[in-house]
C-alpha cells in the first residue's frame, strides 16, 4: 500500500496555547476586579473603564471568546490534523485566523472599556467587530472544510461531527443576532425592539453556552479523553444520540432565560419543555466520558491530566442537570436575578471549561515540545487550589441567591414588604467576599500552571513541524465487519453540515417567526410612545455605563415585585427599545417603573454620591458624567436611525429634535436649580435624568392596581 509522508503544523496550535494562557489570566483578573467590586466600591477609583458596568463585559468577553474561544481552536488545530491525517488546509489561513481572533479581542476589550458596547448580553461588540467576526470565523471554516475534505482518513471522527456543528451554528447565532443599525462609527441600534429583541438575544445568548462553550468542549473531550487514558471512547453508539439529540434539543431552549417575563407564554412553555428534555443527551455525553475511564481510575490518581479531564466532565454533568432544573417556573420564580445563576454559569466555566482546558494544556505541551511535564507535583497542586477555588466561589454564591430571592419576597404579619432592597444587598456582602476568595484561588491555580508550562517548554525542544506518514484516501482500505448507518454521513462532510444546519434551525424559526409575524404576540399599547431625543441620549448613557448588568426594567407578576415596583411589564411598552434593557440580574432594584418616583435632584445626587441618598450602597460615583457632554451632533442620525427602525417620529422631526432637546434639558435643569443644584448645557447627567424619569411612566396603573395585580401575579404562579 502507497503510504504518504507530511507533517502536522504544530507551530499555529502552539500560538494559540498561548493565546489561552495570556487572555486566561487576563480575564480572569478583570472577573476578579468586578467580583471586588462589589463589596468594595471604591476600587472603581472613580474612573469609567474601571467600574463594574464595563469591568464585567470585558471579564465575560475575555473569558468566552478569548480564553476559551482560542481554547478550542488550540484543540481543533491539534486535533483535526490528526483525525484526518493531514496538514492544516492552508497555513496562511492559520495565521490569518490567529492574528484575526487576537487583533478582535485586543480591539473588544478596548471599546468595551471605553463604553463602545451594543448593551446586548455576550454580545456587547460593536458593528465594525461584528464584521470582523463574521470574517475572521469564515476564514476558520474554510481552514477547517479545507482539511476535512483533504484528509487521508475516510471516516469522520465524533469530534470532528461536533466541530462542524460549531462552525455552521456560532454563524447563524452570530448573523442573526448582530443585524444592527449602524449610527456613527461605534454605535449602533439593534434591528429588534423590546421583547422580540429579548428573544433573538436569548436565542443567542443561551446557544453561545450550547455551541461556544459546550459543544466544541465536547468535541475536544471525545478526542482527548480517549487519548489521555489511552482507551477508546465507551460508546459509538451513544456519541451518535448524543450528537444529534444535543443539537436539535439545545437550541430551544433559550427563552427560558425570559420565564415570567412579558414574552409570549407558548415561547416560555417552548424553552422550558426543550430545556428538561436536554437532561438526556447532556448527561449521554457526560456517562460517555466518565464511562471511557471504566478501569483506569488507579490512572487518574496519577495521572494530573485526567484529574482535570474528570472534574471537567463531573462539572458538565452538574451544570447540564442544573440547567434544566433552574428552567422549571416554580424553580426560576426563586433564582432568577439572583446569583444562584452566576454560581450555575461558574459551575461550567471555572469547571468545565477551565479543567478541561487546564487537562489539555498540561497534555499538549509536553507532547509539542517533546520532553515530559516540569512537575506532576505543581499540576496536583493547581488541581487542588483550582477545585477548592471552584467550591469557594459557587457555595457562597448559591447561599446568596437563596437568600436574595427569600428576603425579596418575604412579608411581615401585616401584609408589608420586611425588607428594603438595599437590605438584602449588604445582607449578602460575606458572600461576595468568599466568592472573591475562591476566584483568587482559582487564578493562583492558574499562575502556578503557567509557571509549570514554561519550565516544560525551556527544558524540552519545539517541533514545529511533526512528521507524520499515511495511505491516501483512495487507497484506504475498504472496512469489514457490521456498518452502522451513520456511516454514510461520516464520509460526506458537507452533507454534514447541511444535515447539521437543519437541525439546529428548526427551532429557531418555529419560536422566532411567530414571534415577528403575529401581532397578538406583542398587542399595542397606545399610551406608549417613542422616547425625547433628551431621553434617547440618556438611555445610550445607561447602556454605556452598563446598568442593564445591575439594575433589571421587567416587573413579573408577584406579589412581592408588583409591591415593590408597581404594576408587572407588559409586551407592547418595550416596542421602541433598541436594544431591549430587561437585564438578567438584580445587583440593585429593578428600574421599570422608577420614573417619577423621585424628584430630579435625588438621581443627581445619587449618582454623584450613591452612598449619600442610599447609605450602605455598593454602586459607584459616575463623576464624569457632571463633566462630559452629549453630543448633539449625532441626535439626526440617531433619530433617523430610529426612524428607519419603525420607531414612529413624525416626518422631518429629526430636524428639529435638538430644539426639543433643549427645552427639555432646560425644564430639568431649572428644576435641579429649584433644589439649588446647578449645572451647565449639555451634561450627561441631566440626559440620563431624563431617561430614568421617563422609564414606566407611559403605564398609568388602575387605582388599586396594587392589590389587583397582586392577585393576578398569584393566579399567575398557580397559588
Amino acid at each position: 500500500m502507497q503510504v504518504e509522508k507530511f507533517y502536522y503544523d504544530n507551530k499555529t496550535v502552539k500560538w494559540f496555547a498561548y493565546a489561552v494562557l495570556f487572555w486566561g489570566v487576563v480575564g480572569m483578573l478583570a472577573g476578579l476586579w468586578a467580583a471586588i467590586a462589589l463589596y468594595y466600591p471604591a476600587i472603581n477609583l472613580g474612573l469609567p473603564a474601571t467600574t463594574f458596568g464595563r469591568m464585567r463585559p470585558v471579564h465575560t468577553n475575555a473569558v468566552i471568546f478569548a480564553f476559551v474561544g482560542n481554547g478550542i481552536f488550540m484543540g481543533v488545530y491539534y486535533s483535526l490534523q490528526r483525525l484526518c491525517k493531514t496538514r492544516m488546509f492552508s497555513d496562511t489561513l492559520s495565521k490569518l485566523h490567529f492574528w484575526g481572533w487576537q487583533a478582535i479581542i485586543l480591539t473588544g476589550a478596548i471599546t468595551l472599556w471605553a463604553g463602545k458596547t451594543s448593551g446586548k448580553e455576550y454580545a456587547e461588540l460593536e458593528w465594525p467587530i461584528d464584521i470582523a467576526i463574521t470574517v475572521v470565523w469564515i476564514i476558520f471554516g474554510i481552514n477547517l472544510f479545507g482539511t476535512i475534505l483533504k484528509r487521508r482518513e475516510k471516516h469522520i471522527y465524533v469530534a470532528i461531527w461536533f466541530y462542524i456543528a460549531t462552525w455552521v451554528t456560532v454563524a447563524m447565532l452570530h448573523i442573526v443576532n448582530s443585524i444592527e443599525l449602524p449610527v456613527t462609527l461605534w454605535k449602533s441600534y439593534s434591528w429588534y425592539a423590546g421583547v422580540q429583541d429579548a428573544l433573538v438575544q436569548w436565542w443567542y445568548g443561551h446557544n453561545a453556552v450550547a455551541f461556544f462553550l459546550t459543544t466544541p468542549y465536547l468535541g475536544l473531550m471525545y478526542y482527548f479523553l480517549p487519548k489521555a487514558a489511552n482507551r477508546p471512547i465507551y460508546s459509538y453508539r451513544l456519541s451518535i444520540i448524543h450528537f444529534w439529540a444535543l443539537i436539535f434539543i439545545y437550541i430551544w431552549a433559550g427563552p427560558h432565560h425570559l420565564l415570567y417575563t412579558a414574552l409570549p407564554d407558548w415561547a416560555q412553555s417552548l424553552g422550558v419543555v426543550f430545556s428538561i428534555m436536554l437532561i438526556a443527551p447532556s448527561w449521554g455525553g457526560m456517562l460517555n466520558g466518565l464511562f471511557t475511564l471504566r478501569g483506569a481510575w488507579d490512572k487518574v490518581r496519577e495521572e494530573p491530566v485526567l484529574k482535570f479531564l474528570v472534574v471537567a466532565i463531573t462539572c458538565y454533568g452538574m451544570a447540564t442537570f442544573e440547567g434544566p432544573m433552574l428552567s422549571l417556573k416554580n424553580v426560576n420564580a426563586i433564582s432568577h436575578f439572583t446569583d444562584w445563576t452566576i454560581a450555575h454559569v461558574h459551575i461550567g466555566a471555572l469547571g468545565w471549561n477551565g479543567f478541561l482546558t487546564f487537562g489539555i494544556l498540561y497534555w499538549l505541551v509536553p507532547r509539542m515540545w517533546n520532553t515530559p511535564l516540569y512537575s506532576k507535583k505543581l499540576a496536583g497542586a493547581h488541581f487542588w487550589i483550582g477545585t477548592l477555588g471552584i467550591v469557594l466561589y459557587a457555595v457562597p454564591l448559591y447561599w446568596a441567591g437563596f437568600t436574595q430571592s427569600m428576603m425579596w419576597k418575604s412579608f411581615t404579619d401585616e401584609g408589608q414588604l420586611k425588607f428594603q432592597f438595599l437590605e438584602t444587598v449588604t445582607h449578602i456582602l460575606p458572600m461576595y467576599i468568599t466568592r472573591s476568595i475562591g476566584g483568587s484561588l482559582y487564578i493562583i491555580g492558574v499562575l502556578i500552571m503557567v509557571y509549570n508550562l514554561r519550565k516544560t517548554i525551556a527544558k524540552g525542544s519545539f517541533v514545529a513541524n511533526e512528521a507524520a506518514e499515511a495511505a491516501p484516501l483512495a487507497a484506504t482500505a475498504p472496512a469489514h465487519g457490521r456498518q452502522y448507518w451513520h456511516r454514510w454521513i461520516e464520509r460526506r462532510p458537507m452533507q454534514m453540515l447541511v444535515f447539521s444546519l437543519i437541525v439546529v434551525a428548526i427551532g429557531g424559526l418555529i419560536e422566532l417567526i411567530p414571534t415577528f409575524l403575529v401581532k397578538s404576540n406583542i398587542p399595542t399599547i397606545s399610551s406608549v410612545k417613542p422616547y425625547t431625543p433628551l431621553e434617547l441620549h440618556g438611555r445610550d448613557i445607561y447602556v454605556r455605563e452598563g446598568c442593564y448588568l445591575c439594575h433589571s426594567q421587567m416587573v413579573r407578576p408577584f406579589r412581592d415585585e408588583v409591591v415593590r415596583y408597581g404594576e408587572y411589564s407588559k409586551a407592547g411598552e418595550f416596542v421602541y427599545d433598541h436594544p431591549f434593557q430587561w437585564g438578567s440580574k438584580r445587583t440593585g432594584p429593578d428600574l421599570a417603573r422608577v420614573g417619577g418616583k423621585y424628584p430630579d435632584s435625588w438621581h443627581f445626587n445619587h449618582l454623584l454620591d450613591p452612598t449619600s441618598m442610599s447609605p450602605g450602597s455598593i454602586m459607584p460615583s459616575y463623576v464624569w458624567l457632571f463633566d462630559h457632554e452629549i453630543d448633539t451632533v449625532h441626535t439626526y442620525k440617531m433619530i433617523k436611525a430610529m426612524q428607519t427602525l419603525g420607531v414612529p417620529y413624525p416626518d422631518g422631526y429629526a430636524q428639529q429634535a435638538n430644539k426639543d432637546l433643549v427645552n427639555q434639558e432646560q425644564a430639568i435643569r431649572a428644576s435641579l436649580k429649584g433644589d439649588k443644584i446647578s449645572t451647565g448645557q449639555n451634561k450627561e447627567i441631566v440626559a440620563l435624568i431624563a431617561y430614568l424619569q421617563r422609564l414606566g411612566k407611559d403605564i398609568k396603573a388602575a387605582p388599586k392596581a396594587e392589590t389587583a395585580l397582586a392577585a393576578d401575579g398569584q393566579k399567575i404562579m398557580g397559588n
